[in-house]
């Protein structure tokens, strides 16, 4: 029997697809307006890539993405064919041997264990360009869940842990942003 690579999602991946909203575009591109011109993005847990891949494309930018749903990528490059996208976990991807100019992880960090988090932070932080930016989704109290659409577990670090978990990868928050449902993101740079 195979692995499921997606902790859970390649089972709902249909209906993640059917159902996902545009909550959090709006957000996004107006995050994506401080890159550069033309800037080099990276979509962690793009799903369909709808809204998050395609609000950053109509901001410009070019985009790579990563997800660990066979179902989920497929629809990508259904709808994206010209975008590069890998089918793997994020806590594995190569992040196709490259730097950006920004990475985003939209309704993904807090989905991984609390030690993935914080070493995912730190590949991100690797993959960015210095002064590029990763913004993120999180709860800024320190709470877990279970998620309503797949039933993993959840679980936010809580604000000062998300804080020092940056500052040790050489990230530091320069703002925080909360879309129409509500979500909290925060805006982290690279320094030096």
């Amino acid at each position: 029997m195979e692995v499921d690579r997606s902790n859970g999602w390649e089972a709902v991946a249909v209906r993640f697809v059917a159902e996902r909203s545009l909550i959090g575009a709006a957000t996004v591109r107006s995050w994506c307006r401080d890159l550069p011109a033309g800037a080099s993005v990276l979509d962690l847990g793009c799903g369909c890539g709808v809204p998050i891949s395609a609000a950053l494309m109509a901001e410009g930018c070019n985009v790579s993405a990563v997800d660990a749903s066979p179902t989920m990528v497929t629809a990508f490059r259904h709808r994206f064919p010209q975008l590069q996208v890998a089918c793997e976990p994020v806590e594995e991807s190569s992040f196709f041997n490259s730097t950006f100019h920004g990475i985003v992880a939209v309704g993904l960090l807090f989905l991984l264990p609390a030690d993935g988090q914080r070493a995912l932070i730190r590949r991100v932080s690797a993959a960015l360009q210095p002064g590029g930016r990763f913004l993120f989704t999180a709860p800024v109290q320190e709470v877990a869940w279970k998620d309503t659409m797949m039933g993993g577990h959840c679980v936010s670090l809580g604000d000062e842990v998300y804080r020092r978990a940056l500052a040790a990868a050489g990230l530091h928050v320069v703002g925080e942003l909360v879309d129409e449902g509500e979500n909290h993101y925060y805006d982290a740079c690279r320094m030096g």
